[in-house]
């Protein structure tokens, strides 16, 4: 299986899942996770895959600093509908990291870690995506703004000529070359510039 060189040099996150600890899933119930996991997940690699992980890993570790985060004790929230653009995207990403689901998670075993009602859409009041710790109630709020990073103004004509079946071989992969660039400018050259992710305790 072979994936993008530079998905290798992304930072990976470890998390502890205590479910996964008592089931024998995993040593200690520490799993790690990459921006492989997030792509193989979605399928696919795109701006919006990648400032979903952006998001994940930074909400993480501004709510739990050096600690290891605990995935299936954090809330996350969106405002925007779950069939509202990207959206569901987003949140599949989130779910990975965090262990947050919909009403078809995971419901517990007798009432201990239960996953489902944990990650909900459309929520008024707030103005970025919420993670929320359940043991402290500490919460952040996470804005994602790719305008710093855009895209190859090539990408739009040739994606058009590829969606009419119209692109050549070489076309067709000068897309995907200009098209992962910019993802790996998001995930590695601008990862760390302040307005990519903002993140605010609230």
């Amino acid at each position: 299986m072979a994936f993008p060189d530079y998905f290798s040099r992304i930072p990976t996150i470890t998390v502890r899942d205590p479910l996964a600890e008592v089931l024998g899933a995993a040593n200690g119930g520490l799993i790690e996770y990459s921006f492989t996991d997030a792509v193989k997940l979605c399928g696919h690699a795109c701006p919006t895959v990648a400032g979903a992980w952006l998001i994940g890993v930074s909400a993480l570790r501004a709510l739990y600093g050096a600690e290891t985060p605990v995935r299936g004790e954090i809330d996350v929230a969106l405002p925007e509908a779950e069939d509202s653009g990207v959206a569901g995207v987003t949140a599949s990403v989130l779910t990975l990291l965090t262990g947050a689901a919909g009403i078809g998670g995971f419901k517990g075993l007798a009432g201990q870690f239960r996953r489902n009602r944990r990650l909900s859409f459309a929520t008024p009041t707030i103005s970025g995506i919420r993670l929320s710790r359940r043991d402290t109630g500490q919460s952040v709020e996470c804005q994602l703004d790719l305008s710093h990073v855009p895209g190859d103004p090539r990408c739009g004509p040739l994606l058009g000529n590829i969606l009419a079946g119209q692109a050549s071989e070489a076309e067709r992969s000068l897309f995907a070359q200009l098209w992962q660039q910019r993802v790996e400018r998001i995930l590695l050259d601008q990862a760390k510039h302040p307005d990519l992710v903002r993140v605010k305790s609230v």
